[in-house]
């Protein structure tokens, strides 16, 4: 059986909402606006992210990075990435953060000289073109309602289960289209809203176990 793990990464991966605390620091005011918004999803994640990263001036970006480094990742992510490499199951993380904020976190994670970044299957996140006054994102797989649409993330790594892990507003859309749902925070409660079944989890820990069970390895 062919299977695929979607991970979120802001505040899944990160034991902290680390793209919406960027946002906060960096553009304090349009995001007092804009977040609460989003997350009565009153207004699309692709409209009100890319409102948030355009005020932000390009000279700042390299703060950005700084600000990431120091952000820890939930536990268990190791292990469950050994669990997933036993059983040739590839783990994509799919963010609709910024891309240099994800490679900066897992890239500073190494285990035995390597780093998370290179063990991970593909990253799909926003690119930003810095060369203007102002932060201007980009998206190879923006959609109507999203800067980085993950079913069609989704839809590039067919197989029989698609297990989705996530925490968020972000992450609502991928775990409808997916099989199986590990779900905490807001996402549990939108998914509560529209009655799609999930399993609670609080790190990667709970997630390698349930999933021990689900394929019959215990």
């Amino acid at each position: 059986m062919q299977r695929v793990v979607f991970c979120d990464f802001d505040g899944t991966i990160t034991a902290v909402e680390t793209f919406a605390g960027m946002l906060k620091d960096f553009a304090p005011e349009v995001s007092a606006q804009v977040m609460p918004e989003l997350y009565a999803k009153r207004l699309t994640l692709r409209e009100g992210v890319r409102r948030v990263l355009e005020s932000i001036p390009s000279s700042r970006y390299p703060d950005i990075l700084t600000y990431t480094q120091s952000k820890p990742i939930r536990p268990g992510l190791v292990e469950l990435l050994d669990f997933l490499d036993d059983r040739g199951v590839p783990f994509v993380v799919v963010s609709g953060g910024l891309r240099g904020m994800v490679e900066t976190v897992l890239g500073r994670q190494k285990r035995g000289g390597t780093s998370l970044l290179e063990r991970v299957a593909a990253v799909y996140a926003v690119d930003l073109d810095t060369s203007g006054d102002y932060l201007q994102p980009l998206s190879e797989f923006e959609g109507d309602s999203e800067l980085v649409a993950k079913v069609q993330v989704m839809a590039q790594h067919p197989a029989d289960e698609q297990i989705a892990i996530g925490d968020s507003v972000t992450d609502f859309n991928m775990a409808l289209h997916a099989s199986v749902v590990f779900a905490r925070d807001r996402l549990s409660q939108y998914l509560d809203e529209r009655q799609k079944p999930y399993l609670p989890w609080n790190d990667f820990f709970e997630v390698r176990q349930h999933l021990s069970q689900l394929w019959g390895d215990s």
